[in-house]
């Protein structure tokens, strides 16, 4: 039994059926739901752009009619070339000399091309067919009969308006006897059920979407048939006025005319009917979202045969089906309410000039850097970045674990958390939430501190160590004959434990101490390396998410003026410091003159650039 519909829940979701599943579309996102071959439903959701972001001419009455079906007719076909790749994505090849000259050359993706021949000859197969056929069919009723069937005339219009209305039933009717066409009607109706189910208010499961009617007034099926009728109508009107032009008029009013100016009289009408084609296209538009937004019953007359046709477009869905529409209806109505849920792809093998070109664009939407996606997909593959340029089919298996990293890096957290891993001075260093990712920059302060090194240096101290990156690469750079005991504290004990891990990993012997900075610290050093917390407290909510929401906090936070622990590090240094021993910190941008006025006991005090000119390292000499 159907339920009475509730218009406070009417949506704004539509879809279409795919090759073994359901898309639907809303206002800022599109979700594809498949079932593949194991029985197992794949997603693919991506954003799309909400229509008050597109241009006011596209959404002006009538011409947002022709932008619309376009705009299907696009997406239609890609999301019906997506699904099928589901369907056979285990058997895909390595790519041909035509794939990769079109890649590597043009920089065209193969399957771009593919689908965009598949929907420019499906456009010419409808023209020929809903077109050209009834033009010729009532051209020869025309020839038979000029006098009653003027060429052009109301009579004429309407004959092939009636005819073109018998091939689409015939079309639907014929495409239903095939298993392939009655599945996809099935998924058809899943689709309108499901959203029927929403808008009457009911939870959407299985069960509840069983009980709902397959038939919508939004239906695609009943766009088509309103272009059916609407062409009759301003078909008829536009002839009229062309009629109505002396000399034109003359020529389609001949009627003893040749073979070839019958011909040509009827292919002149063919070429009217294309070119006001989108005119029918924005006026079918217009009264369809007239009639689905009115429940009036005097609009039923105009409504049932859309209606009646549906019955023949969708078939009762089963239990599967259903579960198909629900998941990518729920996809959909999740990302439009969320708009920090991330974009979803199918599983799929896929070119690697695709794949990366498909990240990039990601990346760069969502504010992230786009060389992030050349790591991701060469330390998934295990190649070097130089190797990206070759082109490359990337299996099933490597594409869905890429897939899995790029949705968890457009949540924010940082590349290198997810990665688990980070390089630095070469040596591989875990870091997770517990630690600070190292920057580049910090590789400098190692590099120079190795300059620093001589035969006097027997002891040598990292503050602050973190993820123990800068205490190991030291160590593990010391020349052949130079034998520096490295220590490191950090005042968290989470840090020290990866940090531990890390020396273990490379092979570095370290002593680990839990200490508040010197704290403590016991014993005198030749050599103090530090990067301790130096941003601004008020600044921190400032940075970007990655850092703010997700790095350590107590390895951020440097106080009021972003210096507390310079201040501490300046007091206590010297007590820790062997005669001659040197301190070398990294700072912030506009800190190091501060930093120096700290020491001002000190004689020797050296301001150090990094590679970009920034001041960006402070060395004391005590």
């Amino acid at each position: 039994m159907e339920e009475k519909k509730c218009n406070k829940t009417m949506t704004y979701i539509g879809g279409q059926a795919v090759l073994e599943g359901v898309m639907m579309r809303g206002k800022t996102a599109m979700a594809t739901a498949v079932r593949d071959p194991d029985g197992v439903i794949q997603i693919e959701a991506v954003r799309v752009k909400p229509p008050e972001k597109k241009s006011k001419f596209s959404r002006l009455p009538f011409v947002r009619g022709v932008y619309s079906f376009l705009d299907s007719l696009i997406g239609g076909s890609k999301v019906l070339m997506r699904s099928a790749e589901v369907l056979g994505g285990e058997e895909a090849e390595e790519p041909s000399k035509t794939e990769k000259w079109l890649a590597e050359k043009l920089h065209v993706d193969p399957m771009t091309v593919l689908s965009t021949v598949s929907m420019i000859l499906g456009l010419l197969l409808a023209l020929a067919l809903f077109f050209f056929l009834p033009v010729a069919i009532t051209g020869f009723f025309s020839s038979l009969a000029p006098e009653v069937i003027p060429t052009g005339g109301i009579l004429y219009n309407l004959i092939s308006g009636l005819i073109r209305i018998v091939i689409f039933i015939l079309y639907i009717a014929l495409t239903s006897l095939m298993k392939e066409m009655r599945r996809t009607y099935m998924y058809h109706g899943a689709e309108h059920k499901t959203i029927s189910c929403y808008e009457y208010g009911m939870p959407l499961t299985v069960e509840n979407v069983k009980k709902c009617t397959r038939v919508h007034d939004r239906c695609g099926t009943t766009f088509l048939f309103l272009v059916m009728v609407v062409s009759i109508l301003i078909f008829a009107l536009i002839t009229a006025v062309i009629r109505a032009i002396p000399v034109v008029g003359d020529f389609f009013n001949e009627t003893g005319g040749s073979a070839l100016h019958k011909i040509s009289a009827n292919l002149i009408m063919f070429l009217i009917h294309v070119v006001f084609l989108p005119l029918v296209a924005g006026t079918s538009y217009e009264v369809l979202r007239l009639l689905a937004r009115s429940q009036a019953k005097w609009l039923v007359i105009f409504k049932a045969p859309g209606l009646a046709l549906q019955r023949l477009t969708t078939r009762e869905p089963d239990d599967d089906m259903i579960e198909c529409a629900i998941a990518a209806f729920e996809k959909v109505l999740a990302m439009d309410a969320d708009p920090a849920i991330p974009e979803c792809y199918f599983p799929l093998p896929e070119q690697s000039g695709e794949l990366l070109a498909r990240l990039r664009k990601t990346f760069a939407q969502s504010g992230i850097e786009e060389e992030e996606a050349d790591w991701i997909v060469s330390m998934t593959m295990g190649i070097s970045r130089s190797e990206l340029s070759q082109q490359r089919l990337i299996d099933k298996n490597h594409v869905e674990k890429i897939n899995r990293i790029v949705a968890e890096r457009l949540t924010g957290r940082p590349l290198w958390y997810i990665m688990g891993d980070a390089s630095f001075c070469g040596y591989p260093i875990k870091v997770d939430e517990r630690v600070l990712i190292p920057r580049p920059e910090t590789e400098e302060l190692v590099e120079y501190a190795g300059k620093l090194v001589t035969e006097k240096t027997k002891k040598a101290l990292d503050l602050c160590t973190g993820s123990g990156a800068i205490a190991i690469a030291f160590k593990k750079r010391l020349k052949e004959g130079q034998e520096v005991e490295v220590t490191a504290s950090d005042i968290s004990e989470d840090a020290l434990s990866l940090a531990r891990e890390n020396a273990e990993a490379n092979g570095a012997e370290i002593n680990f101490i839990h200490s508040d900075l010197f704290e403590r610290v016991k014993g005198k050093f030749d050599l103090i390396l530090s990067n301790p917390p130096y941003i601004k407290t008020e600044e921190i909510a400032t940075l970007q998410r990655e850092v703010k929401d997700f790095e350590p906090k107590i390895a951020l936070d440097g106080g009021a003026d972003g210096l507390e622990l310079y201040r501490r590090i300046a007091k206590d240094a010297p007590a820790h410091l062997n005669k001659g021993g040197i301190l070398l910190m990294e700072c912030g941008m506009g800190q190091a003159q501060d930093i120096v006025k700290l020491f001002s006991a000190c004689e020797s005090k050296e301001v150090i650039c990094d590679l970009n000119g920034v001041e960006r390292f402070v060395k004391v000499v005590f």
